[in-house]
């Protein structure tokens, strides 16, 4: 039984309704597949840059797309939702969702190094400080 089957049963009095209402259900099913997400990310500095962790669940690397341009950093994905042989989809709030984020990153940081890691479904980027930027200790003597 699906949503739609639902809906025409609910609505069996007036059958133009019916078929309006599971055609609007079809179109509402199409546009949140293509609803994109802000995903949950943790951030961590210290005097070498920071650490970025972003939760990506479904994403794989060749879906996965990291962006530097003009001080920005974005974060793109697409996931896919694999259903199991043999198994048929009752329902699906978003089948196959998109992620999106963009930050901004001051002057300090080097872009031009940073590093991405994709690990169950977890993006760990590692963004260093520009050596200039990073505390550094002074020598004190005495005379």
């Amino acid at each position: 039984m699906s949503d739609t089957t639902e809906l025409a049963r609910k609505d069996e009095a007036t059958s133009e309704t019916a078929s309006e209402t599971a055609v609007t259900r079809r179109d509402d099913e199409r546009a949140q597949s293509r609803v994109t997400l802000t995903p949950p990310v943790d951030v961590s500095e210290d005097s070498q840059g920071i650490t970025l962790w972003a939760d990506l669940p479904g994403v794989t690397k060749e879906r996965l797309s990291v962006k530097v341009h003009d001080g920005n950093l974005y974060i793109e994905a697409e996931a896919m939702v694999p259903t199991p042989a043999g198994l048929r989809l009752q329902h699906a709030e978003i089948r196959e969702p998109r992620f999106a984020r963009a930050f901004s990153l001051g002057a300090d940081f080097d872009t031009s190094k940073i590093d991405a890691n994709l690990k169950d479904g977890v993006l760990k980027l590692t963004i260093p400080r520009h050596d200039e930027a990073r505390p550094r200790r002074i020598e004190v003597r005495m005379n």
